[in-house]
């Protein structure tokens, strides 16, 4: 597989049915100091929200090895309840990356949610040889735990 490509790679998760008005997943979505409490693949989150501002996403290691690290990553885009946009701006030579998480409304108590991570760049091949599987589950999981997490607060907020 070539390291130089001008062709994106894109990672996206599982589409995923939630039982939840989409502006009430929206606020689950953005409740960063919850995170820990539901979500496998993101298990903190430090940002304002605010456009241009960094947001630093801690991970679990790769490979599966005790411990966490920090992605910085910067707000592009929010539009609540429909999507989330942050991307890796110059953090990472050679690699460049764009995170849309979606949230789409299916009626008044039903909403979609899936989220997916273009990659280009000079190193784009190599991250996805090395990290696109992770990516795939970790987002398949957020995808399942978002779902599960918003349901169920939404029983109880009744």
């Amino acid at each position: 597989m070539s390291t130089n490509t001008v062709e994106p790679y894109v990672v996206e998760s599982v589409r995923v049915e939630i039982a939840a008005p989409a502006a009430f997943v929206w606020e689950v979505l953005v409740d960063y100091p919850r995170y820990p409490e539901w979500n496998p693949y993101t298990v903190a989150v430090a940002t304002s929200l605010a456009v241009g501002a960094p947001i630093d996403l801690t991970l679990p290691n790769p490979d599966g090895s005790p411990g966490t690290f920090v992605n910085r990553e910067y707000i592009r885009v929010v539009d609540p309840p429909r999507l989330l946009r942050y991307d890796t701006g110059t953090e990472l030579p050679g690699i460049f990356a764009v995170r849309d998480q979606w949230i789409e409304s299916l009626g008044p108590d039903r909403c979609g949610y899936h989220t997916t991570d273009t990659f280009t760049g000079e190193h784009a091949a190599w991250v996805m040889e090395n990290s696109g599987p992770w990516v795939k589950a970790g987002f398949d999981a957020v995808a399942r735990a978002l779902r599960e997490r918003a349901e169920q607060l939404r029983v109880l907020s009744r």
